[in-house]
C-alpha cells in the first residue's frame, strides 16, 4: 500500500493491531458471504437466466422477458411471492414512496414502530411540510411508537400501537440516528407482536443498507413487503440506478399500479439496456456487501481504539453496512469526509463541503467519489452538521480500497491535530 498511497508511518503502525483484532470478525462475514453467494447463484440457475434476458426494450416494454425473469430471481432470493425490480425507481425513498402510496388509502393509518423515520421520509409521510402531496395530504394518518431511552424497540407497546392500523412500518437501518439497526431476529420478534395486535396489518420494512448482510431477509421472517435501492446493497455497485419492492403478490401488484398505472402495473415498462447491469449487480451483491461490512468493521475498530464512540461495536453481529462514529466537532466531521473523498477512485481531488441538501433538515456534508452518483454501496461518508457531529460511513466495493479510504479519513483528522498517536 505504501508504494502507492502516502499514509503516515505512525498511523500504519497503529493499524497492525486493528488488522489482527478484525480477523475473527472477517471470518464470520465471509461465512455469510459464501452462503448468500450460493443462494443467489441457485436462484439464477433455477430461473434459467439467459443472455437473451439482458437485451433491453424500448417504448412500452411489453413482453420484456428479462424484466420479468429479474423479478422472479429477486423474489426467489429474498423468499417473496413476487418482486418489482425496476430502473425507474430513482432512489430508495422513491421506492418506499411508491410502496406506501400503493397500499395506503385515505383514512388509513400508518404506524412507525421504530421511532422517527429517516429524514427524507418525513416529507413523504407529512411529518414535515404541508400541501406538497404527502401521505398526510391524501388523508393518511400517521402514528409513531417511539424507541426506548436506550434506542431499542418498545416491544411492550407494539400490540396496542398497531390496533386498527393499515401499515406497520419498520426501518431496518439506523438512518441519521445512533440507535442500533435491527437484526433479522429482532424484526421477526416485531412481526410476531404485530400479528398478535393486528392480523390484518401490512408489515412494510425499509430494507435499505441491509440486503445480504445476514443470511435471511425480512420477507423470510414474516414481513409483507420489503423495499430498497439498487444503488445500495442489492445493486452490487454495478446497477446504475433503480430500486425494488418485494413481498406478497397482491401487494406488489398494488405497488406496480402506483409505479405505472392502474390496470397496467408490471406488464409495461421498458428496460433501456439496464437489465444486464441489474442482473450482474444482484449476482455480485453478496461479495460486494461483504467488502462493505469489512470496511465498516475496520473503521469501527480503529476509531473505537482512538477513543471515539462508535455504533455498533466492531465485533457486533451486523445487519446493515452502516457505521456511525461520533466525531464531536464540525471540524472532525468535515475532515473525516474530506479524507474519505481523497481515497475515492472518482473525484479524489474534490474537497466536499456542507450544503443544504434537498430533503434534509440540517446542512449535510457528503463524501462520495463513486462510479455511480450517490451509490452508497461504494465507499461514502456523510452526516448532518448538528450535534453530536456524527458521521455515517458505508460502502466499499472492495475491502482493500475501502480500508485505504478509512486510513485517509483518519489521516486527515490526525493532520488537523484532532487526535494523537
Amino acid at each position: 500500500m505504501e508504494n502507492f498511497i502516502k499514509i503516515d508511518s505512525k498511523l500504519m503502525e497503529f493499524t497492525k493491531e486493528i488488522d489482527e483484532k478484525c480477523k475473527p470478525v472477517f471470518q464470520r462475514i465471509e461465512d455469510i458471504q459464501q452462503y448468500n453467494e450460493a443462494k443467489v447463484l441457485s436462484a439464477f440457475m433455477e430461473c434459467g437466466v439467459s443472455e437473451t434476458h439482458f437485451k433491453g426494450s424500448t417504448g412500452y416494454g411489453y413482453g420484456d422477458r428479462g424484466r420479468d425473469v429479474l423479478d422472479e430471481v429477486f423474489a426467489k432470493i429474498v423468499g417473496a411471492e413476487d418482486a418489482l425490480v425496476r430502473h425507474n425507481f430513482v432512489s430508495g425513498t422513491h421506492a418506499l414512496t411508491v410502496g406506501l402510496f400503493g397500499v395506503l388509502r385515505a383514512g388509513d393509518t400508518m404506524v412507525s414502530l421504530t421511532g422517527a423515520p429517516y429524514d427524507t421520509m418525513e416529507e413523504v409521510i407529512g411529518i414535515r411540510g404541508e400541501g406538497n402531496g404527502s401521505l398526510k395530504d391524501f388523508g393518511v394518518n400517521y402514528k409513531q411508537l417511539d424507541l426506548l431511552e436506550d434506542g431499542s424497540v418498545d416491544f411492550d407497546n407494539i400490540q396496542n400501537a398497531v390496533k386498527n392500523c393499515k401499515v406497520a412500518y419498520i426501518q431496518r437501518s439506523r438512518g441519521y440516528s445512533l440507535r442500533e439497526s435491527l437484526t433479522i431476529e429482532t424484526i421477526e420478534k416485531i412481526v410476531k407482536e404485530v400479528r398478535k395486535g393486528n392480523k390484518e396489518a401490512i408489515i412494510v420494512v425499509d430494507n435499505c443498507y441491509g440486503e445480504f448482510v445476514e443470511k435471511q431477509e425480512p420477507t423470510q421472517v414474516g414481513a409483507d413487503l420489503i423495499i430498497g435501492s439498487l444503488i445500495k446493497n442489492a445493486g452490487g455497485g454495478i446497477a446504475e440506478t433503480g430500486g425494488y419492492i418485494a413481498g406478497k403478490k397482491d401487494l406488489v401488484e398494488l405497488c406496480a399500479y402506483r409505479l405505472t398505472a392502474v390496470g397496467v402495473g408490471k406488464e409495461a415498462g421498458c428496460t433501456l439496456n439496464q437489465s444486464k447491469g441489474m442482473f450482474m449487480g444482484l449476482f455480485f451483491a453478496p461479495s460486494v456487501v461483504a467488502s462493505a461490512v469489512k470496511t465498516s468493521v475496520f473503521a469501527l475498530c480503529m476509531f473505537d481504539k482512538l477513543g471515539y464512540k462508535v455504533y455498533p461495536k466492531y465485533d457486533a453481529v451486523r445487519t446493515d453496512i452502516i457505521a456511525a462514529i461520533e466525531l464531536g466537532t464540525p471540524e472532525g466531521l468535515v475532515a473525516f469526509c474530506q479524507g474519505i473523498q481523497k481515497g475515492s477512485p472518482v473525484d479524489s481531488f474534490v474537497s466536499p463541503e456542507p450544503w443544504d441538501m434537498p430533503g434534509y433538515e440540517s446542512p449535510v456534508i457528503m463524501a462520495a467519489g463513486a462510479f455511480t452518483m450517490g451509490a452508497s454501496i461504494e465507499l461514502s461518508a456523510d452526516g448532518p452538521l448538528r450535534e453530536p457531529y456524527a458521521v455515517w460511513l458505508q460502502g466499499g466495493l472492495t475491502y482493500n480500497t475501502g480500508k485505504i479510504g478509512v486510513l485517509l479519513a483518519a489521516q486527515a483528522m490526525y493532520e488537523k491535530g484532532l487526535f494523537n498517536l
